[in-house]
């Protein structure tokens, strides 16, 4: 009985011992969640642009789609009357409290800076978010259509993050580059 306890007792002492020496320190990074993947579609171009923020939001651009004739959605099909652009973006509220926000206020800005308003039939066919309470860190995935003219080329999406305490009429804005 007493070797069974010495057993323990160096069993213990080892498992409190610190980590050898060939194991990695600690990195000081935070921890990220583990967001599985997307598959992009056929048509679409991946970008790979850096986060950009506009108040307590903070946008990810995912990919561009061009010169899109038309959208089939569930319910009806519907012809460009230039082409359709679709970006795909990710959306996160770091903010403390909900956001009232608008996922289709963004403003695409084309080659000879023309700025052009998410084309509302397109955005309902493809049933895309509107207004969303957008919760604190809530993340959101989603699309926004554009029909621009068929020699208009798109330059760069400016993104509306939502009201925050110091502007509370979201009236500024940032504009993300669609290509760096």
């Amino acid at each position: 009985m007493r070797w069974s306890g010495l057993v323990v007792a160096a069993l213990l002492v080892a498992g409190c011992s610190s980590a050898p020496a060939s194991e990695a320190p600690p990195s000081s990074a935070p921890p990220t969640y583990p967001v599985p993947p997307g598959t992009a579609r056929p048509d679409e171009k991946v970008l790979h642009l850096p986060t950009a923020s506009d108040g307590d939001t903070a946008f990810t651009l995912l990919g561009l789609t061009t010169g899109m004739d038309a959208l089939i959605g569930s319910h009806a099909e519907f012809e460009a009357k230039g082409r359709f652009v679709r970006i795909r973006l990710s959306v996160v509220n770091n903010g403390r409290s909900s956001a009232s926000f608008n996922a289709r206020r963004h403003l695409l800005v084309d080659d000879e800076k023309v700025e052009h308003a998410v084309d509302v039939q397109a955005m309902t066919i493809k049933r895309q978010p509107d207004v969303v309470d957008l919760g604190a860190n809530v993340r959101l995935e989603y699309d926004v259509y554009y029909d621009l003219p068929e020699d208009a080329k798109p330059l760069a999406l400016r993104v509306f993050g939502g009201p925050t305490l110091t502007d509370l009429q979201d009236g500024s804005s940032t504009e993300i580059l669609l290509s760096q």
